[in-house]
């Protein structure tokens, strides 16, 4: 009987039942894309990885990213995630990793403690800040189920936003932060009116703070009621705000989760480059549980 093995850690966090849990297929070989995704459907985590040999062997692997739905270009706690495993098991020992995927290419700074001992990583979004449609207010409002003067528009209009993957991004007050909870009609009602959503809303709701930035993440229409962590748009907003404010670069400190009884702390660093806004996201893992999965 076939075996496959797999990893779950909790990442984004130092302390186990935190932040936002992760399941890694280190060896996926055999597995096709069906078994891959229904693997990512039975874990019922926010998305589960599996790791394949690169196409180019200068790079480290091939990972490919499934939610409990469909397969995703990239993604941040996925990526940080599944170094920290693969580095724990003997890869990376530079320090480095290189790991192709849909959205490109993402390079990876394993992190470690005093001792050597594996802590997390920081990973490199494989493409500059895009900006796509912008959405009214109220919309977002009423997917968040909150007063319309509850979302901000100082800075910026809520926007559809991406650096590998697409999220909205919408500041909004701490009460209204505090306050939120994805109205599934809404989000099904503002998905058909806009066509270039192509029936992906992920909506990412934030609130600058004298401590940082506190943030919540709801993508119903994909299974994930709230997630815990989100780097990819983590990263995101970092260039986004980074974009706004001007500089060459900024630092951004991300709490998420606190509502789901699963504090995650994440780190962003952003820099204007070349072409255009690039950010980086980091933070810690805790390792979980060790497993397989099992075929006739």
């Amino acid at each position: 009987m076939p075996r496959f093995p797999y990893e779950t850690v909790d990442v984004f966090t130092d302390k186990p039942f935190g932040g936002n849990p992760l399941a890694v297929f280190t060896d996926a070989r055999e597995l096709t894309d069906e078994h891959m995704q229904s693997l990512a459907a039975e874990m019922n985590y926010s998305e589960t990885t599996f790791v394949l040999p690169p196409d180019n062997p200068s790079n480290d692997a091939r990972v490919r990213i499934f939610h409990r739905t469909a397969e995703m270009p990239f993604a941040g706690h996925p990526n940080v995630g599944t170094a920290y495993v693969l580095a724990r098991n003997g890869q990376g020992g530079e320090g480095r990793l290189r790991f192709e995927q849909k959205a490109g290419l993402v390079e990876i700074a394993v992190e470690r403690d005093l001792s050597g001992e594996v802590t997390g990583a920081v990973i490199a979004a494989p493409q500059s800040l895009s900006l796509g449609v912008e959405f009214p207010a109220a919309s977002i409002a009423a997917c968040a189920n909150v007063s319309a003067d509850a979302v901000i528009t100082t800075a910026h209009n809520p926007v559809q936003a991406s650096v590998g993957v697409a999220f909205v991004l919408a500041q909004v007050t701490p009460e209204g932060l505090g306050s939120a909870a994805p109205d599934l009609a809404a989000f099904k009602n503002l998905a058909r009116q806009h066509a270039e959503l192509a029936g992906r809303l992920s909506l990412f709701l934030y609130s600058r703070t004298n401590e940082g930035i506190r943030a919540r993440m709801f993508a119903p229409l994909a299974g994930t009621w709230e997630d815990p962590a989100t780097g990819s748009a983590s990263a995101t907003l970092g260039a986004l705000l980074l974009s706004i404010e001007g500089g060459d670069k900024a630092t951004f400190t991300i709490t998420q989760g606190v509502e789901m009884g699963r504090p995650s702390l994440l780190r962003v660093m952003s820099r204007r480059a070349q072409d255009g806004f690039r950010s980086r996201v980091g933070g810690n893992c805790a390792p979980m549980f060790r497993g397989e999965a099992l075929f006739r």
